[in-house]
């Protein structure tokens, strides 16, 4: 259910009846409101919750008494509560089915999302409205991720991103670190990383008598994530879109690669999953590390529970993400952007004064430092920027944007373009592997209690046959979604 979050409401002066909205009209930008006297309301949907809805509501209020203010432009923030939640509201309303609400102004969307919506003619292209100039202000590629048909569009705007890190508790990963002589620089590879889990599980296993009950280092929060920019490090694009239309293209050398760095020390114990969130599975012990991303900081826990009466303080260390050796440096790119409905003039050009206000480095980076994610612009994406700011980098903030900025200005900024049914395709090729690690560990696990080693329990998943089975079922069910 939605819920309203409370805006002022500004009443319409007399003397705001004299300004205008006028964006800036040089370098082919269309010019907005000339001559609109007349008060305009927008509604936001977000799926923001916690400190990110608390830092987004801020600055709507900031916009309102404002610049909303001389330009006669009110905002009201709405949160849909999650963004599966959203978007099932903004189809609804899209839709005209019964009980849905009004069709927002702007709406928070990922690329699938915001496709599906272009394609019921839904959405205002924002192109028009900004300059060469303007445009230029951007990281490219959060522009591009909006042109669905490579002409220049922009059909989603983006106001904040973010990418992947690596989260380590470092409190309990010292004594690992001191009796093994592992390091950081050791998790800067997925192979390393992968490495240094199974010396975890070993050092673990050997600190009681029980045999095989050795601790999981690290998990991934999107396993997706993980395929896709894995693969794109070694050479391949899975989903490679063009006009719309995908060509599914994994090859199997690159394909074992993933497999081997992931379901291989999945089914070992050395990698795991179980809360709904990786730092869930912190928070009670199971794993040391995830990978995950940089906006999910703020819910790292600062205390290990192993039970209800045992628990202690533990420490965060950033780190970044994990790269295949030999492979090119690509990072995620990812987070919603800002999608404008198709209204009247008014009200898209409103909406446009308004992302254009939010996405300003001062105000952007406002948002960045309250919520965790990533500015979008070329120049707030800096951390000397950041810091002159003025704003306090309270907790592991500092560490976490550090990272994050780098990771932005060093590496290949990769999200998959839209296609139809590409949210399925993505979950596919997601639970193609989670489904059948989860379930095959379970299995090991079964074995080693009833008394088979762990070579003779994991034997029968770690053949070259079972491999091929599991990457022709891939191909089979990714090939449906081909254009």
């Amino acid at each position: 259910m939605m819920k309203r979050i409370g805006m002022r409401r500004l009443a319409a002066f007399a003397a705001a009846a004299a300004l205008v909205l006028c964006l800036v009209g040089c370098g082919g930008a269309q010019s907005t409101a000339q001559g609109n006297t007349e008060p305009v309301d927008l509604s936001v949907w977000t799926y923001y919750n916690g400190d990110q809805l608390e830092s987004f509501n801020k600055l709507v209020d900031t916009f309102n008494d404002t610049v909303g203010k001389e330009k006669n432009i009110t905002v009201e923030s709405y949160s849909q509560g999650s963004v599966n939640d959203l978007e099932a509201q903004v189809m609804a309303a899209a839709q005209g089915k019964v009980g849905a609400s009004a069709m927002p102004n702007i709406f928070m969307a990922y690329a699938d999302t915001a496709y599906a919506m272009d394609q019921m003619g839904e959405l205002a292209d924002l192109a028009p409205y900004f300059t060469d100039e303007e445009r230029a202000a951007y990281v490219d590629s959060y522009l591009t991720e909006g042109d669905f048909d490579d002409s220049g569009s922009i059909k989603i705007f983006p106001v904040a991103k973010s990418t992947e890190l690596l989260f380590l508790n470092d409190t309990d990963w010292k004594p690992f670190a001191a009796a093994t002589g592992a390091q950081y620089s050791d998790l800067e590879t997925v192979e390393g990383l992968v490495k240094t889990a199974e010396a975890y599980y070993n050092w673990t296993d050997a600190q009681t008598d029980t045999p095989n009950d050795g601790k999981a280092l690290f998990g991934r929060d999107a396993v997706a994530n993980y395929m896709l920019i894995g693969a794109k490090e070694l050479g391949d694009t899975i989903f490679d879109v063009k006009d719309g239309k995908m060509t599914m293209g994994l090859s199997e050398d690159a394909a074992r690669k993933l497999w081997d760095n992931y379901y291989v020390p999945y089914i070992k114990g050395w990698a795991a999953a179980s809360g709904r969130f990786r730092s869930d599975d912190i928070k009670i012990g199971s794993i040391l590390a995830y990978i995950g991303s940089n906006s999910s900081a703020t819910y790292f826990p600062t205390q290990v529970m192993l039970s209800d009466t045992e628990s202690h303080a533990i420490e965060l260390k950033v780190l970044p993400k994990p790269h295949f050796e030999g492979g090119k440096k690509v990072a995620v790119q990812q987070g919603a952007g800002m999608a404008v409905a198709k209204t009247t003039d008014a009200e898209v050009e409103a909406s446009v004064v308004f992302l254009k206000w939010f996405t300003q480095p001062e105000n952007n980076i406002a948002f960045a430092v309250g919520s965790g994610y990533l500015p979008v612009t070329h120049a707030a994406n800096d951390m000397d920027a950041i810091y002159s700011s003025g704003l306090a980098l309270t907790g592991n903030m500092e560490n976490v944007l550090t990272e994050a900025v780098e990771a932005v200005n060093t590496n290949e900024m990769y999200t998959t373009k839209a296609f139809e049914g590409g949210t399925d395709a993505r979950s596919k090729l997601s639970y193609s592997m989670i489904d059948l690690a989860a379930a095959d560990r379970a299995t090991v696990e079964e074995r080693l209690a009833a008394g088979e080693s762990a070579e003779e329990a994991e034997a029968e998943f770690l053949t070259d046959e079972y491999f091929e089975e599991w990457y022709q079922s891939l191909c089979d069910a990714l090939s449906q979604y081909e254009g």
